[in-house]
Parts: C-alpha cells; structure tokens; sequence
C-alpha cells in the first residue's frame, strides 16, 4: 500500500500516526447494517488483511449492528497490534425498527463509551468521534462536555466530532482539542444533503478548509455510497486512462484533494477490498484532478 502517514493530534501530547487509508466496519454488518453478517468467515478475513496490508486505523460504531463490528474487531484482531488505532463514534443508537435515533445525553454517552471498552476488550479508546444526528433536544455543547470529561478521565484518548457543520466545529474546538471531523465527503456528493435514514447529513467541502488551517485529519464517509450510483462521465474516463475501476479513482480523488484527508472505504466483499486497496497506488495528475474538478 502506497500512501503517506497522517498525524491526529499533532499538538498533543499522545499524537497519533497512521496510514492515510484506513477501513470502515459498517459494511460488515447484516442488511440495514443491522445484524451479524451474511459471510462472517469473509468479515474476519477482511479485518485480517486490513493489518497485512499496512491498514492501521480501523473505524467502527457500537450501533452497527448492534456491536456486530466491534465484536467482529476484537475476534479477528485481538489482541491488537502495535500501531492500531481503533476509532468509535457515539450519540447515535437503533431502535428495534432499525432506526437511528440521537443517544446523546451526558449518561448516554457514557454508556456507549463503557460499551465500546467492553465489546473492544480495551481500557482507553484512542479515537472517539461524537456524532450529531438530526432530532436531539440535547445542546451540542452539553455533549461536547460530556465528551472531554470523559477525555480527562481517560476513558477517550482523543475526541473527534462527526456530522457536523461549521458553526459546530467552531464551537467544539473552543472547548478543547479537536482531533478529527468525520463528515460524508466524495467526489459526486461533497456538500450537505438530506438523507432518508439519517436527517441532515454534513458535507466535508464546509469544514475542509477550517480542517486544513488547522491540521485536523477529515475522515470522509459514504465517499462511495454517495458518489458510485451518480454517473459522472469523468471518472469513467479517468479510469479508462489508468486501467482502473470508478471507485479506485473516486478514492484516488480523495487522496489527492487534500492531505488531510483521510478515507476509510467500507465493504464486505474481500475482492472489492483489495480493489479499493490499489487506489493508493493510482497517481493522478494536476491535469486528471482539475478535470475532476
């Protein structure tokens, strides 16, 4: 795998360094990322190679599935590699008709943190991403609170924010430190739009620029969800140019659009993961990204 290192939290003490090419979990699970998986033996074989492969940042949620991914992480992985920086995200739960739902109070979220220990088999998680879903009565700032308290009791390494627009990301790094923004971010959907399951869902291109001023890594998701089923005939022929697939250049856009990105394609097919695996190898050109514009 050919990609660059990234540093989370760089201007603290406990900085993190991981390839800028992770894997995200939520593919694992059943249909409506609810359940266990339709081929577990291929679920595992897939965390597995994510660590053969150089992959170290491994990004999950105790509401997939439910704990479907976490407890899928712990029995391919642990105990975990040196390097490995495993990343969670709470304020969000399902209901029994498979619904997202906020779960953002003060107990909630230490609820959700003391879960994600448990089913991780972890004493600190080093990544937490707190997650705005549309619907909350909750103040922003009261979970943002809840979210540092718990930092300073080392429950949390480091806290990230998620689903978020600029106003809010303001407002969390006035309140500490700030390691990460999780938003949906690809090449065909890079700005806010409404979503059936989830309500409002943040685009990157609104907090890239306040995350690059800022050295803040922007963990893109949905970048293939949202950008395979539109058809754009440039990627197609940037493809043909490189003897490559729509989604190896979808994500060798996002590679190149910013350093500080850093994405974390999701599947649960083994074949489409080596697959997403050779973008990294993909160098486009100035030429190829303004043509992508």
């Amino acid at each position: 795998m050919n990609t660059q290192e990234i540093t989370i939290a760089g201007g603290s003490k406990s900085p993190l360094k991981v390839k800028r090419f992770g894997y995200g979990t939520m593919r694992l699970t059943g249909e409506g990322i609810w359940g266990e998986p339709a081929n577990r033996h291929e679920a595992l074989q897939i965390l597995q190679r994510c660590i053969q492969s150089g992959i170290n940042f491994i990004d999950t949620a105790d509401y997939y599935g439910e704990d479907v991914t976490n407890r899928l992480i712990a029995e391919a992985l642990y105990p975990y590699p040196a390097g490995l920086v495993i990343c969670t995200k709470v304020g969000g739960a399902r209901k029994p008709d498979k619904s997202w739902v906020p779960f953002n109070r003060p107990e909630d979220l230490r609820s959700s943190i003391e879960n994600n220990l448990r089913t991780l088999k972890l004493d600190q998680i080093s990544l937490v991403h707190f997650r705005v879903l549309a619907g909350s009565d909750v103040p922003f700032k009261e979970s943002m609170q809840a979210m540092f308290d718990m930092q300073k009791e080392g429950k949390i390494l480091h806290v990230g924010v998620s689903n978020v627009g600029p106003d809010e990301l303001k407002t969390a790094m006035a309140m500490g430190n700030i390691a990460t923004v999780e938003n949906m971010y690809g090449h065909a959907q890079r700005s806010s739009v409404s979503l059936a399951h989830g309500g409002e869902t943040r685009g990157g291109e609104e907090v890239l620029a306040i995350c690059e001023q800022n050295e803040i890594p922007l963990v893109p998701y949905f970048s293939l969800f949202q950008s395979m089923p539109k058809k754009d005939n440039r990627i197609p022929a940037i493809a043909k140019k490189y003897n490559a697939t729509d989604a190896q250049i979808n994500l060798a856009w996002l590679l190149h659009r910013s350093p500080w990105i850093l994405p974390i394609p999701g599947t649960s097919s083994l074949k489409h993961f080596e697959e997403n695996l050779k973008a990294t190898e993909i160098e486009l050109s100035e030429e190829d990204m303004m043509f992508l514009e």
